[in-house]
């Protein structure tokens, strides 16, 4: 697809109503002039997410999400930013107008669109054979009801079932305009050598793979008879669409609940996610029993960090899973592990019991990753002075994968302690293993520059000053609000302007800085229209930007429990902020001002301990003249307050 033009974007965010987008996905009930309803984010009792339509954002009080209809769906629904802007599109029957392509662009895309259509045929199809055809109801539908599926279930996942005859398929893709290139391209067909094309799929029961946004790119298809000379399982080969390595089955299905829940359990087999949701356990995928790829962690990534694996191998089995696992810890994801009953696996162990019962045995029989692998290898080794020490190479060999060090320092503390080991000595290991891996990647990526994390990504949350707070939302709130303030050159005297105008030229002309990053980085673009166009950008301006971070932040600096809830009902009286504003912002200007200069005073002080007596002249005069300036501004600070 090409890009989404400006104006077409512009039309699509004019159409949204944020209460009609959100009610899309939950309940809401009026309240006064913004509408209230329970966390989709968190399970609470007492509701506490809003819509505001007045301002068209939405803040959810318990997660402390919030930002526009856009940031919503790409919360809610984990939707990258231009499928947020498709959906919203669709729903308000708007055209989408896209950028101008080359002929080799639109030859890729019309190739793709094709692909993703006739995949989406196969699918109905072979859910249509399931439910309609006497060969689907006999055998692909009891089938899946004598493994315990429910309609609601099957129906759910769009489970399907592919005819005995070889070009079933084709014949019914042809007869319904489809051609036989996409079929083949889609691995849907094998081409013969005389040309004759057959279907990969026949006599099996089939399971749609879905991509994050909803859309079947692939299929896996199981043989039932157990006498047939074939894989018991097959996939879909790769194609412009479809990369078994990037893809997991069940995760559009799950991505709500693992987002919820903040936790994704994996298991290995398409029946094993069927029967965990069925048990009403939603937040789980399947890696369709294969090692995790990096694409397919980064995917569980964006919805949480925190992954359990269900295991049901032998000891060979886990040692396989083990050396993929690693990858996981990598990525800095927090693993653990769930050993299941002997001879159980997923789709056993949640048919066997009730709902509160398979959630009560995950929760009992949860354990950290490192600690179920530690115990599994160690009982494999017994006493057998090598094995020991290659489970020890082993375990190192994991903890040297986790990046961040004050994990990894925990766990080299009990896994020295579990393999009665010196500290130093599993350390001393940690580090060649380490610098093993660089020199590894330098062999490997010699020309390839250090990629450098910003300091606000990895920074602990801090709440902001107060001051600074005040003035953002000012800014944000009340930007073009006219207020009264004292005039430089006349004493008594005042001057009416803007409040964004005023807070933006006081904070420039002193050069403060923000000491919370994200307001420095919202001022940034605020001030820079502002000193580029004279120009005071609006909240619906904002609200439309891609970096949804941003979004979230106006949305925050626009709501307030107070604002949102009827206190004059409950006779409970909130001082209006616009009445007082003038009064409001010259005083957080002050403050502010007051801690640059400290800043700057500290760092005097700072200097002065570590410099020479002559150099020292200069610094105590110019701390005298900050210290004169604070004296003034606490002096004015009492007057204004």
């Amino acid at each position: 697809m090409g890009r989404i033009t400006t104006a077409c974007i512009d039309k699509i965010m004019d159409a949204i109503r944020i209460e009609e987008v959100v009610g899309d996905f939950v309940t809401l009930k009026k309240s006064g002039s913004s509408f209230r309803g329970l966390s989709p984010f968190t399970n609470e009792k007492t509701p506490s997410f809003y819509v505001v339509p007045s301002k068209q954002i939405f803040k959810d009080f318990s997660s402390g999400k919030g930002g526009s209809a856009v940031s919503f769906l790409m919360e809610h629904e984990q939707m990258s930013y231009p499928e947020a802007l498709r959906w919203i599109a669709e729903k308000y029957q708007i055209e989408i107008e896209e950028e101008e392509q080359s002929q080799e662009q639109m030859d890729a895309q019309s190739e793709r669109e094709s692909l993703i259509a006739v995949t989406a045929f196969a699918a109905k199809q072979f859910t249509e054979w399931l439910w309609e055809h006497d060969r689907g109801k006999a055998i692909g539908l009891t089938y899946f009801r004598n493994r315990g599926f429910t309609d609601e279930i099957i129906k759910s996942f769009m489970l399907g079932y592919a005819l005995e005859s070889r070009g079933a398929l084709h014949d019914a893709a042809i007869k319904s305009g489809f051609v036989k290139t996409y079929l083949v391209k889609s691995g849907l067909c094998i081409d013969r050598e005389n040309g004759s094309p057959v279907d990969r799929f026949w006599g099996r029961v089939m399971f749609p793979i879905h991509n994050m946004g909803g859309r079947i790119i692939g299929f896996g298809g199981r043989v039932l008879d157990s006498q047939a000379k074939t894989a018991k399982y097959l996939n879909s080969p790769e194609s412009d669409i479809y990369h078994k390595s990037k893809v997991l089955y069940g995760l559009y299905q799950a991505k709500q609940a693992i987002a919820k829940k903040d936790r994704c359990l994996i298991v290995e087999g398409y029946t094993d996610v069927l029967a965990m949701h069925q048990a009403g356990v939603q937040h789980v995928v399947s890696s369709s029993g294969t090692a995790l790829g990096l694409d397919q962690i980064r995917l569980i990534k964006r919805l949480t960090n925190n992954v359990t694996l269900l295991f049901d191998g032998d000891a060979a089995g886990l040692r396989a899973s083990f050396r993929g696992i690693d990858l996981l810890l990598a990525e800095g994801l927090l693993v653990r592990a769930v050993p299941l009953p002997e001879g159980a696996d997923p789709d056993s162990l949640a048919q066997s019991m009730d709902a509160e019962a398979l959630q009560a045995y995950l929760t009992e029989h949860e354990q950290d990753f490192m600690v179920f692998k530690s115990d599994i290898l160690l009982v494999e080794a017994g006493d057998d002075p090598i094995e020991r020490a290659e489970a020890k190479k082993d375990l190192a060999l994991s903890l040297s994968k986790i990046p961040n060090p004050i994990l990894r320092e925990e766990y080299v503390r009990a896994t020295a302690r579990k393999l009665g080991m010196d500290e130093q000595t599993l350390h001393d290991e940690l580090s060649r293993l380490q610098a093993a891996a660089s020199r590894e990647v330098n062999r490997r990526q010699p020309q390839q520059a250090p990629t450098l994390t910003p300091v606000e990504a990895s920074a602990p949350t801090q709440r902001p000053p107060a001051f600074e707070e005040s003035l953002m939302k000012a800014l944000i709130q009340h930007g073009e609000t006219a207020i009264e303030i004292p005039d430089p050159e006349q004493e008594g005297k005042t001057l009416t302007e803007k409040s964004g105008t005023f807070i933006i030229e006081e904070v420039l002309s002193d050069n403060m800085d923000f000491s919370h990053a994200p307001y420095q980085q919202l001022f940034d673009l605020i001030s820079h229209a502002w000193d580029e166009r004279r120009h005071l950008m609006t909240s619906d301006e904002l609200l439309r930007y891609p970096d949804q971070s941003l979004v979230s932040l106006v949305a925050d600096l626009h709501a307030e429990k107070y604002q949102l809830a009827q206190w004059e009902k409950k006779e409970i009286m909130v001082a209006n902020p616009v009445e007082s504003l003038s009064l409001h912002i010259q005083q957080s200007i002050l403050r502010f001002k007051e801690a640059t200069i400290d800043r700057y005073v500290k760092d005097i002080i700072a200097t002065l301990q570590a410099t020479d007596d002559s150099d020292k002249q200069a610094l105590l005069e110019k701390f005298g003249r900050l210290q004169t300036l604070r004296n003034a501004l606490r002096e004015q600070l009492r007057r204004v307050v």
